[in-house]
């Protein structure tokens, strides 16, 4: 085992379209892929086309949809341990203008509990929320072991504030930090305080505000991809997260900034295509991606702003 990923399946399904119909309205998308999906299962997928094929501990039903995702996993080398659930998930994303709006369907009542899996020679784990149980046991047993633990914080869940004394890379997401009233340089403090050795707040074309391993704060730019080359934001997230975990354990020598440099090279590539599938990089796409494109300014700015300290209820 390289690495275990743990979250929730998705069949994503996304169409480029003008709008969306109403009442008996129709319409014709423009073009549209259909793909694996989910946080931590897309990051799973990244990890492998770069070439660390992880284990995932995942959301599995059995219909068609979950056979189709095990044929996906199969074809890049994941070994999948499954979580049962009664029906497949599934995403509907219409990306737009730089942003997209999703709607999913999903199934979370797992049928049996934590499966116990042999985690001999496991170097990072990489968890997104999902399976609060599953997240729960597998961050305490890899910290305990000496593994990396690494959190994709999209959202506030049941668990976060608990799940974080067992992180070692927790890089949220800005919608964190919107739903705990915190500032970006708030939510940095935050995760000092739970003791995350690496923090960060993913700003999309703003970049990423973080801090390192001496717990010294900076900013490091999006890549300047033109407006007109994006097609598809959504899911560069989640191949981020997966670059940075395969690049962790890929060249452990290195200072987090690189293994973040070479995760936004990964995303930089991710959004000028359509669909999860064709968003995953190869090493040599995110080479190519870092020679064509600039960094943008540096904006200090993002990390100045009033640190409020309240929470709200909201969990995703």
């Amino acid at each position: 085992m390289h690495a275990l990923f743990v979250g929730q399946t998705y069949i994503d399904v996304t169409f480029l379209a003008d709008e969306l119909p109403t009442g008996d309205e129709k319409t014709v998308a423009r073009d549209y892929a259909i793909s694996f999906g989910g946080n931590a299962v897309t990051a799973a997928f990244a990890c492998a086309k770069l070439g660390l094929p992880p284990d995932l501990l995942t959301s599995i039903a059995d219909d068609w949809l979950g056979r189709m995702f095990i044929d996906m996993a199969a074809k890049y080398g994941i070994s999948v341990h499954h979580r049962k659930v009664h029906e497949s998930s599934l995403s509907f994303i219409m990306p737009r203008g730089g942003k997209r709006a999703i709607v999913r369907c999903r199934d979370d009542h797992y049928l049996h509990p934590v499966p116990p899996l042999n985690l001999q020679g496991c170097k990072a784990l990489h968890l997104d929320g999902h399976q609060a149980d599953a997240a729960m046991h597998y961050a305490r047993a890899c910290r305990e072991a000496g593994i990396l633990t690494s959190l994709d914080g999209g959202g506030l869940r049941s668990n976060t504030h608990e799940l974080l004394e067992f992180i070692d890379v927790a890089i949220v997401a800005e919608r964190l930090c919107e739903q705990m009233d915190l500032s970006p340089a708030g939510m940095l403090g935050y995760l000092k305080s739970r003791g995350c050795r690496i923090g960060g707040v993913t700003l999309g074309e703003r970049g990423l505000v973080w801090y390192d391993e001496t717990g010294q704060e900076g900013v490091l730019p999006a890549l300047d991809v033109p407006g007109d080359k994006v097609v598809d934001t959504n899911g560069a997230g989640d191949i981020f997260h997966g670059a940075y975990v395969y690049s962790a354990m890929a060249r452990p020598e290195l200072p987090w900034r690189e293994h973040f440099i070479f995760a936004r090279g990964a995303s930089s590539h991710a959004i000028q295509h359509l669909g999860n599938e064709a968003s995953l990089p190869t090493v040599a796409d995110i080479t190519q991606v870092q020679t064509q494109f600039a960094e943008k300014a540096a904006s200090k700015a993002l990390l100045d702003g009033p640190d409020t300290a309240g929470q709200s209820k909201r969990t995703a």
